[in-house]
């Protein structure tokens, strides 16, 4: 079908852009800053805000630990979420460096930037980054040169936007609220722009600073369909712009899958999941000395999947193209 193909062209385009992927080249060497033998291994985890993206990439993070051997007492996790706001976020990170962790791991850019900031010396692994490099973490994604790398979550845009397109050939604006204060959130709606201009789409945004303000937010933009970015205050109060979406009878196209399963219609979008997981594996090799983090490429997933929620483009009004089901690689019916 179509749609693998796009998916497949998709994750080529994410691959190129951050030079590196899941099966790159990792540095190697002595790391001076790996754990002692002896003792449990101490991981500290501080995640932005809770949904279900973010829960996701941690759960995987823990999984691969745990296939490598890192159970019971052999590892203790201090999990952290600053619930979205910045004050609690820094003072976690904070936290973590006078503690001494052997390692920190970082989920969403905001915490990842406030990990960064707080720690000098612990090896840092973010996950679920847009743009490491907008977001000063690493000098670049083929060498990060400090104490932190990871993995990005950078998402094919102009393939999502073409779902605009296919979905409802007759749009002609495209809504999208975004988190102001995120340097992902810009980046996305950046490149939302760009790709919109080639598909003949306009898009009209709004910005907003916290959770609460996404359902006015939503409201006030006069389109015919929602684009939802990897924003953490959006996605984290997604409900509410959905509402929104389905009383009006508006295509809403996300950025990932989790948001088709919680009600937009359609992604081509990664797995938080094994995102996480592939982070873990990056932390085993950091904790075993096997790598260092100055010189460890940041990685992405090379694997795209086409998301469609049946039962959502119903309450919305959309009227999916035939088979556009049936080539999908995951379907939600509620």
């Amino acid at each position: 079908m179509k749609f693998r193909t796009s998916a497949k062209l998709a994750a080529g385009l994410l691959a190129t852009t951050l030079l590196a992927t899941a099966c790159g080249p990792s540095g190697s060497g002595a790391d001076t800053t790996s754990p002692a033998a002896e003792g449990p291994v101490e991981i500290g985890i501080v995640q932005y805000v809770a949904h279900p993206s973010l829960d996701a990439t941690a759960k995987g993070f823990k999984q691969a630990l745990a296939d490598a051997g890192y159970t019971g007492d052999k590892v203790v996790y201090d999990e952290q979420n600053a619930q979205g706001d910045a004050a609690t976020n820094t003072s976690i990170a904070g936290k973590f460096a006078s503690d001494g962790k052997d390692l920190v791991l970082a989920i969403a850019t905001p915490s990842a930037q406030a990990a960064y900031n707080a720690v000098a010396e612990t090896p840092i692994l973010f996950t679920a980054v847009t743009d490491p490099v907008s977001a000063d973490l690493v000098e670049s994604l083929e060498a990060p040169g400090g104490n932190a790398t990871g993995t990005s979550d950078a998402n094919p845009v102009k393939e999502q936007l073409q779902l605009v397109k296919e979905l409802d050939p007759e749009a002609k604006s495209v809504g999208i609220v975004y988190s102001s204060g995120e340097v992902n959130s810009e980046v996305q709606v950046k490149a939302a722009k760009e790709a919109a201009a080639e598909l003949g789409l306009e898009i009209k945004e709004t910005a907003i600073s916290t959770s609460g303000e996404v359902q006015q937010a939503a409201q006030s933009l006069d389109v015919d369909a929602f684009y939802v970015p990897t924003d953490n205050n959006v996605v984290s109060a997604l409900e509410t712009l959905l509402q929104v979406a389905e009383d009006k009878k508006i295509l809403t196209i996300a950025a990932e899958g989790d948001s088709v399963e919680r009600g937009a219609v359609a992604t081509y979008g990664i797995s938080y999941e094994k995102l996480g997981y592939q982070t873990g594996q990056m932390a085993v090799k950091i904790l075993k000395g096997e790598a260092t983090p100055a010189s460890m490429p940041v990685e992405t997933q090379s694997e795209l999947q086409l998301y469609v929620n049946t039962a959502a483009a119903g309450r919305m009004g959309v009227t999916l193209p035939a088979g556009f089901a049936d080539g999908a690689d995951v379907v939600f019916e509620k």
